[in-house]
């Protein structure tokens, strides 16, 4: 069997894995609409409380505890998941205040723009390089945004925060010698102590709405671990399992189910703004996959003997 082979064949085991990560996070908002009436903070530290046991029992049966004691006692791993961990808070609070306040698209098209600015990451901060065609892709996704500083100002700044701070988070977890798992538990340990002080706080206020006012509501506060570590769990599976070129198209599942659901499940507007921008992203993105898929197709030709 030539490598060409053997790489379709990996990418067809890592693909299920992809397909339900992917398709979990995409649909992610629907369970956050369910928690409108709770305060995004309070969801936020929720999330945090309850992703750490769950994060602990994968590794316990993934065998990678030791893995994440290392990186504990590892100072400069230590920093910096200590900004990667303020990164993803930042990212998640964004996204969940951006739910419930009726902004979906606006998350959907900061995930579309996440590659994009990945790649104009690594190009600043890693000496990346750039071809013609990926250079032509990151101008025409620039210039779509540039069009909703005039008809759509207001939920931009969510779409570029999402984008932006998943963008670093990505960069500072390239960086960080600890794998995605145990990284990510380091995370919500670091988080933990400012999620409780947040959790017992809304607790003592007694506002009726958060955890422990209603059985419903707690059941979904505590689930949100479950939110967070499952698809994790099936990215970091997938990752192994498939080419990065393959993966890279799979990401695009998530925002264009979010979108779906913003348009058609939440009947939220589409401005013109909006409308125009998301086409030009579509176009930027058609760009650089066909970009990447072609380079890859060109490596496989070149492996087979």
């Amino acid at each position: 069997m030539n490598r060409a082979t053997a790489t379709q064949g990996s990418d067809q085991g890592g693909l299920p894995y992809a397909l339900a990560a992917y398709g979990i996070w995409g649909f992610v908002p629907i369970f956050f609409k369910l928690l409108v009436s709770v305060p995004p903070v309070e969801v936020l530290a929720q999330r945090i409380l309850w992703s750490l046991p769950l994060c602990f029992a994968i590794m316990v049966f993934r065998r990678q505890i030791g893995a994440y004691l290392a990186a504990l006692r590892d100072w400069r791993t230590l920093r910096i998941l200590l900004v990667s961990s303020i990164l993803i808070a930042l990212n998640w609070l964004v996204y969940i205040y951006a739910i419930v306040t009726d902004h979906v698209l606006a998350t959907s098209l900061g995930y579309y723009l996440n590659p994009l600015v990945n790649v104009m990451l690594g190009m600043i901060f890693l000496g990346e390089r750039l071809s013609r065609l990926q250079m032509v892709a990151v101008a025409i996704a620039a210039l779509g945004v540039a069009l909703l500083l005039g008809g759509a100002l207001e939920t931009l700044w969510i779409s570029l925060t999402l984008a932006f701070s998943f963008g670093f988070y990505g960069l500072l977890r390239k960086v960080a010698p600890v794998g995605s798992l145990p990284g990510l538990a380091i995370e919500t340990t670091l988080l933990f102590v400012p999620a409780l002080v947040v959790a017992v706080y809304y607790v003592a206020a007694g506002d009726g709405v958060g955890f422990g006012s209603d059985r419903d509501i707690t059941l979904l506060l505590v689930s949100a671990g479950a939110i967070t570590a499952i698809p994790l769990l099936f990215f970091a599976t997938a990752a192994r399992r498939m080419s990065f070129a393959v993966l890279g198209f799979c990401q695009y599942l998530a925002p264009s189910i979010v979108f779906l659901l913003g348009l058609f499940l939440f009947d939220e507007p589409l401005k013109p703004a909006q409308l125009v921008c998301f086409l030009l992203i579509w176009i930027s993105i058609a760009l650089f996959s066909f970009d990447i898929w072609a380079k890859s197709r060109g490596a496989r030709v070149t492996l087979t003997p």
